[in-house]
């Protein structure tokens, strides 16, 4: 064992620490690992930032910009609509429907680009459906990576793992060569998620930022069914106001009567008003709805939001405010002061009146849409306190169909290998650039620069790996302990040593550093060295121990998960796929 073996094993496990208890984020401990090995020499400097250029880093930053671009124009929106609505007789069918659908794809498209394809569509479901994100988006990424050893084309490493193979003088794998073994693993591992694995996942919600503050707040707003709507005829339940808009409807105002808490079979007519309650954002899309306006605001449209005139922003109403006591009708809020109040949201929840003659009290925290320097100039003045100017989030069409086009012609590329992935993503976020889907700014927000920074960090520990032959060593001083027990005790010790390589090195490079001794170890005890390279491309695909796969990195932000997470629901999913393979690899392909 040399001087540089021992201090990479000591960095690797001082990281492993860190990353487990997080004492600091974990991309502050990455970037203390990558300081580390080029300090200390133990990674080529021309090297240690390559990382950071990497493929995996590209196909990630290609990827959140367009997942960017998919929420703002609503696509998200309306797929985890209809996801729910189909889901929705049985809540408890969401997260199996989802996995097996993450699983299905996967088995036939790289499994990186079938997490990325499912990762925008779940963050929408779970605000739709009202779950913390941490419950699907785990289970998604690992239904992604359960799925890679049904064929040779769901995880690159099986390539990898073939191409090997032939090298070594062996057979390529077949495409589904790997099946016998691997729906067995897809399907034990489904089961695994649904009924123990999601228990293990802590809730652990973002903390509120401005942008979240104002979409979870509930609003009160006036409504009325316009001559011509689609739903004049229609009874509460058939409107679907609750179930796709996720509004509760809490009063009907008709001919100077009012309704309290109208029943489900009640008829909406035409001049209809409707105090409804409901998120900002849902508030907001009641425009999306044919025959459907808010009251109070005539002039609220697309053409609006988007020019320099208008703005949408949310206020509180201070202790001082001359708008204190008295209604919006009253205040002319429009013809004074060029500002409409769109909705209110009260902490007592007491509005059972017309908006506009609802007398404001302090505290009251508005919906407003109105010119930014009036709005502004109001603060000035004390009248009220500006929480934040925010964006109307609406489904576009036009936009949508741009971007949907986008998403699954690059992946289509990637797929078919026309180009490598991470350039067919990188060209996904060019083309929604161009095509004005989404602007720089508002996707550069969006990008978790933590993750990337992470995994261009650790890439070099990988790299550390082979240069300094810790990887071989540890490959050697394995045939050397269990090399004279049964044969599946050392299948047992390969698997082991693949699983735990893959952690801080891609799958790709632990294959390759584990196939060739393991061919040969096997070559020289005489024994079938197919069903060592079958076992160690199985190994590879097992990587639920940490959130370095690349489908785990997506889902490591936003589910606000830690290191610890990954092992403990993990754990056991590894343990299972073990068990499967050490079973059925020898039978499918003797000894």
């Amino acid at each position: 064992m040399t001087l540089s073996i021992i201090l990479l094993l000591l960095i690797l496990g001082v990281a492993l620490l860190f990353f487990s208890f997080e004492w600091v984020p974990p991309d502050v401990t990455a970037l203390g690992v990558l300081l580390a090995l080029v300090v200390l020499g133990l990674v080529p400097l021309d090297q240690a930032f390559a990382g950071f250029g990497s493929d995996t880093v590209v196909l990630l930053l290609g990827l959140l910009i367009m997942t960017a671009a998919l929420m703002r124009t609503g696509v998200v929106e309306v797929v985890s609509r209809y996801l729910l609505q189909f889901t929705a007789k049985n809540p408890g069918s969401l997260l199996p429907a989802t996995m097996l659908a993450v699983g299905v794809l996967s088995a036939f498209i790289n499994n990186t680009a079938a997490a990325a394809f499912f990762l925008p569509v779940i963050l929408g479901l779970s605000q739709r459906a009202k779950l913390n994100a941490s419950r699907l988006l785990m289970p998604m990424a690992f239904a992604a990576i359960l799925a890679s050893s049904v064929t040779l084309v769901s995880t690159s490493t099986n390539v990898v793992v073939s191409g090997l193979m032939v090298q070594a003088g062996l057979e390529p794998i077949g495409m589904f060569e790997l099946s016998p073994v691997g729906v067995p693993v897809l399907v034990v591992g489904l089961v695994y998620m649904v009924l123990i694995g999601q228990r293990l996942i802590p809730e652990r919600p973002a903390p509120k930022t401005l942008t979240e503050t104002f979409d979870l707040r509930p609003y009160l707003a006036e409504v009325r069914i316009a001559p011509g709507s689609s739903l004049d005829g229609s009874t509460l339940a058939q409107s679907g106001l609750g179930r796709n808009l996720d509004l509760t409807v809490l009063a009907i105002l008709r001919e100077g009567q009012r309704q309290l808490a109208p029943p489900a079979d009640t008829v909406l007519r035409v001049g209809d008003a409707l105090l409804v309650e409901g998120a900002a954002e849902a508030i907001l899309k009641i425009k999306d709805v044919a025959g459907i306006d808010i009251q109070a605001d005539a002039k609220f449209s697309d053409v609006d939001l988007e020019g320099d005139g208008q703005r949408l922003a949310e206020v509180l109403l201070l202790p001082r405010s001359p708008f204190i006591g008295r209604t919006p009708k009253g205040l002319q809020m429009r013809e004074r002061y060029q500002i409409q109040i769109l909705a209110i949201n009260r902490r007592t929840g007491a509005i059972h009146s017309k908006i506009a003659d609802t007398r404001m009290q302090m505290g009251d925290v508005l919906l407003v849409q109105g010119n930014p320097k009036q709005i502004a100039a109001l603060q000035a003045e004390s009248a009220l306190d500006v929480l934040g100017m925010v964006e109307a989030r609406r489904f576009n069409k036009q936009q949508a169909v741009k971007v949907v086009t986008i998403f699954v012609g690059v992946l289509a590329l990637g797929a078919l290998k026309v180009v490598p992935l991470p350039v067919a993503m990188l060209l996904g976020a060019l083309l929604v650039f161009v095509t004005r889907c989404i602007t720089p700014d508002e996707a550069y927000r969006q990008v978790d620069w933590k993750v990337l920074i992470l995994i261009g960090s650790m890439l070099a520990l990988g790299v550390a790996m082979q240069t300094t032959g810790t990887a071989v060593f540890l490959a050697d001083r394995l045939t050397a302990l269990v090399g004279g027990l049964n044969p599946l005790w050392l299948l047992t010790g390969f698997f082991v040593l693949t699983v735990l390589l893959t952690q801080p090195m891609s799958n790709q490079a632990a294959a390759a550093v584990v196939i060739p001794v393991a061919i040969q170890t096997a070559v020289q005890l005489g024994l079938n060295p197919r069903t060592f390279a079958i076992m160690i491309a199985l190994a590879a695909s097992t990587s639920y121990l940490t959130p370095l796969e690349p489908a785990c990195l997506m889902v490591y932000g936003p589910g606000r998960y830690r290191f610890v997470d990954f092992l403990k629901v993990g754990g056991l999913l590894t343990v299972l796929v073990y068990l499967l393979a050490i079973v059925l690899a020898p039978l499918i392909w003797p000894l």
